[in-house]
């Protein structure tokens, strides 16, 4: 059994809430286990979660969702550079799968919504991950 661990960022929870039910259901599915959740204020904070979860002995991969969504400013863009690459990093130091369920950025909550799955397919991805590897 795949062992997960789940950083949900809380930023746009409307769309985030939904994005870790999906999540949580495909882990259900696939008969793996979300062993650990951690809700952080948003998508630029979840490296460091997803550093503490992926050092667990009990966590095989981690699953980060999250949604970035366009504003007036590059904000937006920023936001979701650092992540992405802050995610890499953590997958490759720890040699633990790290995979991004985070939409956006430039996108509106229209399409943010219309997203959520992305929660699901990220999760789905761990397991096949940890499976393979």
């Amino acid at each position: 059994m795949v062992r997960l661990g789940l950083v949900v960022a809380e930023f746009n929870r409307d769309v985030t809430e939904e994005m870790e039910r999906a999540a949580r259901a495909r882990a259900e599915e696939l008969g793996a286990t979300v062993v650990e959740t951690v809700h952080v204020p948003g998508a630029y904070d979840s490296p460091l979660a997803a550093d503490r979860l992926a050092r667990r002995e009990d966590v095989d991969a981690v699953t980060v969702v999250g949604a970035i969504k366009s504003g007036d400013t590059d904000h937006d863009e920023v936001i979701g550079t650092a992540m992405a690459q802050g995610l890499t990093d953590v997958s490759l130091d720890r040699d633990t799968p790290v995979t991004l369920g985070v939409t956006g950025p430039g996108m509106s909550m229209d399409e943010a919504h219309a997203r959520t799955d992305y929660g699901a397919e990220a999760l789905e991805g761990a397991v096949a991950l940890v499976e393979e590897l």
